[in-house]
């Protein structure tokens, strides 16, 4: 231990001596870009994976989820979940179009994987593995001014899900264009950040 002292003493005092014959100070300016340089390249690529990988912004457009979500609200939405859990149902998704991948919508997870979704007046019923006789939805989030009185059947593939809007008056969902693969799925609200009226954690979200 002494000999580890004395070697660190005597080349800070080495360094102390020899500061004023070969050490200039670098102009405040000069340091002040150096450390910003150093904080860009660390953040960018940070910044760049995050809204890659993990999180996004969105812009609500229409009224296909009126009034859960209305035209012109703000997401952040979680893009890292669904790499790992697959959608439940109730959940509202962000996806991409199957008719145009360029394309992004927001609807409602109502059918999963091998079920079969019946409609009858408006009222939806799903059965498969976890309800082999039927499943009628409860669908709070359903306003009564947007609900539709229409009836269909479809049956849905391993990795097939129907989405519908929560506007069933309004909604262009998978009762016109069919089911969406799981691999078009991009992620779920995270945070509803405008209006400032509505900002909430997982906006939208109902569980049975």
């Amino acid at each position: 231990m002494e000999n580890f002292t004395e070697k660190k003493l005597d080349h800070l005092e080495s360094v102390e001596n020899s500061a004023p014959q070969n050490l200039t100070p670098e102009p405040k300016k000069k340091n002040e870009f150096k450390e910003l340089l150093k904080f860009a390249l660390i953040a960018v690529p940070i910044v760049l994976l995050i809204r890659t990988y993990i999180i996004g912004p969105f812009v609500v457009s229409g009224a296909s989820m009126d009034s859960t979500f209305l035209n012109g609200q703000y997401l952040i939405v979680d893009e890292l979940s669904y790499h790992f859990n697959a959608p439940k149902r109730g959940e509202v998704v962000i996806f991409k179009y199957p008719l145009d991948t360029k394309r992004f919508y927001i609807k409602r997870v109502v059918g999963l994987p091998g079920e079969t979704v019946n409609i009858e007046g408006g009222a939806v019923t799903v059965t498969g593995p976890e309800y082999p006789r039927g499943h009628l939805l409860k669908e709070p989030y359903i306003d009564s001014a947007n609900k539709k009185s229409d009836s269909m059947s479809m049956r849905l593939g391993d990795d097939e899900y129907f989405l519908m809007g929560d506007n069933r008056a309004e909604s262009s969902d998978s009762r016109i264009w069919g089911p969406v693969k799981r691999d078009l799925m991009i992620g779920r609200p995270l945070v509803r950040l405008f209006p400032f009226t509505k900002v909430n954690t997982f906006p939208g979200r109902y569980i049975e």
